[in-house]
């Protein structure tokens, strides 16, 4: 928040002056004498700048080759609104304004303004109603895009940029969002790859948006974070993502797959009635805190053995799925709460989801990719400490895969 400078008797007369000379008894009243002085002092600037460039000033008399050579007209656009300015010009058109350099009409940092609009999920058709509304000028929806079009070039930067060696812990998980694609509406997955790094710290590695899941498409992504520099994954942590656990056994054969109990509990209770909710949740938590994999899969067939009456199918996932549950069981409970949840991309989550609550239907996928991005960078501007807990996490990593940590 400004926090004003203390009023001085200078102040004072200025703000007298104003009163007098613009008869201000509004606040709208306030807008239109600064944009007028605003425009005033560009115009005054510009003139100075000229006088610098010819190395004289405008009614002096000179033997240099240039000279001025008329005005031009020029619209600016203002957090105060839009005016116009008389932009001096030289004979030898080397004039270079940097008060409002060519072409260049926006003093307001309204693209920063649009860019922050655009992450927060908001339409251009959103963005360019409110831009008209808080400032007073138009901006087009064509314009709208055409600013956040110049972060392509961005984007495609960071996808390709370079990663670190090792990564103890990742994390994928899928959000899907509704997309104009030639003309017809279609569901697309962004998939998430979200890594701790040897110091703790979330870092997402990549966001990919894909139609179809295979081995051949996880191949892929998994191949892309090799050819930038990843050699190895301790834990991979992810829901039951088609084809994605082939695709880690052949691109990191080392690397445990960690399914997040998290989806497995919330895929299990959708199942079940709600008046029995709370105490099949209650069942399904004796498994996955269970002391060890011997006590766990006690407990697996217990709650199957309990329930499988009412709900014959309802832990099916839990004893087709056992071999990616049961990583959890090596490590104490502290630890496990590191990776057998999602939860460490939960919140990066729930910013993506207000992009699905402030857009029913992107017009394209290049469209979703930047709100991507962009709220990408909003949410991760929080990621200033490492996670919970880190340094007990890392020192049972170290033990139970000894040699793959950098000391």
């Amino acid at each position: 928040m400004y926090k004003p400078k203390p009023m001085t008797e200078g102040k004072r007369n200025i703000i007298q002056g104003l009163l007098q000379e613009y008869d201000i008894e509004s606040a709208e009243d306030i807008q239109d004498a600064l944009k007028d002085l605003l425009s005033g002092t560009i115009q005054g600037m510009l003139e100075s700048e000229m006088n610098e460039h010819l190395g004289y000033d405008k009614y002096e008399r000179s033997e240099e080759s240039n000279y001025r050579n008329g005005t031009k007209p020029k619209s600016v656009r203002s957090k105060y609104g839009e005016f116009e300015v008389d932009v001096p010009q030289d004979r030898n058109s080397t004039f270079e304004p940097q008060i409002v350099p060519k072409r260049k009409k926006d003093i307001s940092g309204i693209e920063d303004k649009i860019i922050s609009m655009y992450a927060k999920g908001m339409t251009t058709t959103q963005i360019s109603e409110m831009i008209e509304d808080i400032y007073g000028f138009e901006i087009s929806e064509g314009m709208v895009s055409d600013i956040t079009d110049k972060l392509l070039p961005q984007i495609e930067e960071w996808q390709n940029r370079p990663l670190s060696g090792v990564y103890p812990i990742v994390f994928i998980d899928a959000i899907h969002f509704s997309v104009r694609d030639n003309g017809i509406i279609r569901k697309l997955a962004a998939y998430v790859v979200l890594g701790i790094n040897e110091d703790g710290y979330k870092e997402v590695m990549t966001i990919e948006v894909g139609e179809n899941e295979s081995s051949k498409y996880w191949l892929g992504v998994l191949n892309s974070l090799k050819n930038r520099g990843v050699s190895d994954i301790l834990i991979l942590c992810s829901d039951g993502l088609t084809g994605l656990k082939e695709a880690v056994q052949t691109a990191f054969p080392d690397t445990e797959h960690q399914r997040c109990i998290v989806h497995m509990v919330r895929n299990t209770l959708k199942y079940v009635a709600n008046k029995d909710m709370k105490a099949f949740a209650k069942d399904l938590k004796t498994i996955y805190t269970a002391p060890d994999e011997k006590s766990a899969r006690e407990h697996l067939d217990d709650v199957t053995e309990k329930w499988e009456i009412q709900y014959p199918n309802a832990m099916n996932r839990w004893h087709e799925n056992w071999d990616v549950v049961t990583p959890i069981f090596k490590f104490s409970t502290e630890v496990r709460k590191a990776f057998y949840t999602t939860n460490a991309i939960e919140s990066l989550n729930a910013t993506y989801r207000r992009l699905n609550r402030q857009r029913s239907v992107f017009p394209s996928p290049q469209s979703l990719l930047k709100a991507l991005y962009l709220a990408t960078f909003e949410a991760t501007k929080k990621w200033t400490m490492p996670i919970r807990n880190w340094g007990k996490v890392r020192g049972e990593l170290s033990i139970m895969f000894p040699g793959r940590l950098t000391d």
